[in-house]
């Protein structure tokens, strides 16, 4: 439950003004010792202004890439548009010994609209298979000679029935 500074206030002159335990009285009032503890610290800091809750501050993520390094990747990418993602990345560690992962250059290139679409092979269905089985168990696989069928079948050792039979 968020508080307001003044019932923030309220609750750290209660706690210190009770003739219970500053633990007993923070159980009654469904507080976490180490949450009044921040607000008591805060108060004695700023006062009632520090009590006020702060829009929280986004913070600079320790893994971004720098600007220059950054520029490099998409100079080299419009420099050699022939490469992947994955070349661009390797070539810009081999000649910058800066790591860079292709993930990186992809999410780099995709922002800037450098990413192309790959090349689909359009492929047309078969109205039947080329060699269609003619047994449940059949399986066909091909050798590059031909097609070649190998007829699985399973059983199940004497033992292990006669194991079965036993435990029903």
């Amino acid at each position: 439950m968020r508080y307001s500074a003044s019932e923030k206030l309220e609750i750290i002159r209660l706690v210190e003004g009770s003739s219970l335990s500053v633990r007993q009285t923070l159980r009654r009032l469904d507080i976490n010792k180490s949450t009044f503890y921040n607000w008591l610290k805060r108060y004695q800091d700023d006062g009632v202004d520090g009590l006020a809750d702060k829009k929280p501050v986004p913070g600079v993520a320790w893994n971004k890439i720098p600007g220059e390094h950054r520029e490099a990747i998409i100079g080299l990418a419009l420099d050699k548009p022939e490469l992947s993602p994955r070349e661009i990345a390797v070539s810009y560690t081999d000649e910058q010994a800066y790591y860079v992962s292709e993930s990186t250059v992809h999410r780099l290139l995709k922002a800037q609209d450098l990413i192309t679409s790959p090349a689909y092979i359009l492929m047309s269905a078969a109205d039947k298979f080329q060699h269609p089985s003619r047994r449940v168990n059949e399986l066909r696989y091909s050798t590059g000679r031909g097609c070649s069928v190998i007829t699985a079948r399973v059983t199940y050792p004497v033992n292990l029935l006669a194991t079965w039979k036993n435990m029903a």
